[in-house]
């Protein structure tokens, strides 16, 4: 079991309904989603480069995903980030669009948002207790030979090459492109996106994933609203 702490928009958001359909499966429910018809994209091109982001589902990490450190349990887990959820205050990021992150396309935002970067730093910092030390097999997955002095310092530190000053929020949306398929994707994502990301987004709350097995797909265990109960907006 592995889990990690991230961010996505409510079950019912369009923009969680827009992402299921395009990678084909709901984060939540963990069924399947019928991909959109686009031009100029087949489904079957959509479905072979969602492959990848298929299975970890939409979402932005925060705590990449880690398994349990010996002494700890769920049950402790999520009374830490209930706990720690309601310390923290939403953030609303202005400037979500359609990307690209070298190879890989996905949402990510025009300009640097300080709050974001906090939030996920603190995350990082407040939950690295639960975190059991990374094994060999899993830092060679890591290509620690590629990685910056900064991300290998991350990723023994905290489990990961890309937090503290190496964070970018992100959204992943395809696996890695070549680059002549670039022009098509960008274009089909545009169209499917753009109209659901026409407003600000706020992270409003995080959301406690779980791998319940080895290579199997990861789904969304629990949302936990940001914010003090007493200074929520109630619907």
């Amino acid at each position: 079991m592995r889990y990690a702490i991230c961010f996505t928009p409510p079950p019912g958001d369009p923009l969680t309904l827009a992402a299921a359909g395009w990678l084909g499966r709901n984060v939540y429910s963990g069924h399947a989603a019928d991909h959109p018809g686009l031009k100029g994209l087949g489904v079957h091109e959509i479905a072979f480069h969602t492959a990848l982001p298929r299975r970890f589902g939409f979402h932005a990490t925060f705590k990449a995903p880690f398994r349990l450190s010996e002494g700890a349990n769920e049950a402790m887990l999520l009374r830490e980030l209930m706990h720690f959820a309601g310390s923290m205050e939403p953030v609303t990021l202005s400037g979500l669009s359609v990307g690209r992150i070298g190879e890989v396309y996905g949402l990510i935002l025009d300009r640097p948002c300080v709050s974001v970067d906090h939030l996920a730093a603190s995350v990082v910092q407040a939950f690295d207790g639960y975190r059991a030390p990374l094994s060999e097999a899993e830092i060679e997955r890591r290509n620690p030979e590629r990685l910056s002095a900064p991300q290998f310092s991350n990723l023994s530190r905290w489990g990961h090459p890309y937090v503290m000053d190496e964070f970018r929020f992100h959204m992943t949306l395809t696996g890695p492109l070549l680059a002549r398929d670039f022009p098509r994707i960008e274009q089909a994502l545009k169209s499917h996106f753009d109209l659901v990301l026409t407003e600000p987004m706020t992270i409003s709350n995080l959301a406690l994933f779980v791998e319940t097995e080895q290579g199997a797909p990861f789904t969304v265990h629990s949302l936990h609203p940001l914010g003090r109960v007493s200074s929520r907006k109630i619907a």
